[in-house]
């Protein structure tokens, strides 16, 4: 018989957890990518912005930026406006969702995102039967069907 020695998988040390950062958290709750992350927080430096200025703000290619400020506006976090321009045609100017609202939305969203995590964790393992079990569920089954002495 072997003895093996606990490893960190079968003490009750806590592992450590890093604490995330503001793009970790818009990404795990909010699915937000990190192109998506920094132009929100370039829109917040720079509110009621072209998508050129934004871009010119965070150093992108302004069709990069155009792709994260359409995704903004689908997830609420930016709005988009329409205005004329006395020369002719027109420009769409951004402005970030208030910081307030967004806080709060996301403090709601973390609370539903932790709340589904920890259901996971204790659904976590339900559907698999520990081996000794299935072992003596199965031993049953052998002898169900004969007759008792």
């Amino acid at each position: 018989m072997t003895v093996s020695e606990p490893g960190p998988e079968t003490t009750a040390e806590r592992v450590p957890v890093e604490v995330p950062d503001l793009e970790t958290v818009l990404s795990a709750v909010f699915g937000l990518r990190a192109s998506e992350s920094s132009a929100y927080l370039g829109l917040l430096r720079v509110p009621d912005s072209s998508a050129a200025e934004v871009a010119e703000e965070l150093g992108r290619d302004r069709s990069n930026v155009n792709r994260s400020l359409r995704t903004l506006r689908d997830r609420g976090f930016a709005e988009r406006r329409r205005v004329l321009l006395e020369e002719g045609g027109h420009v769409y100017r951004y402005s970030p969702t208030p910081l307030p609202v967004v806080r709060e939305r996301m403090h709601e969203a973390l609370t539903e995102w932790t709340d589904g995590a920890r259901d996971c964790i204790d659904d976590f393992g339900a559907d698999i039967e520990p081996a000794s079990q299935t072992e003596a569920e199965g031993a049953e089954g052998v002898y169900a069907g004969r007759n008792k002495d």
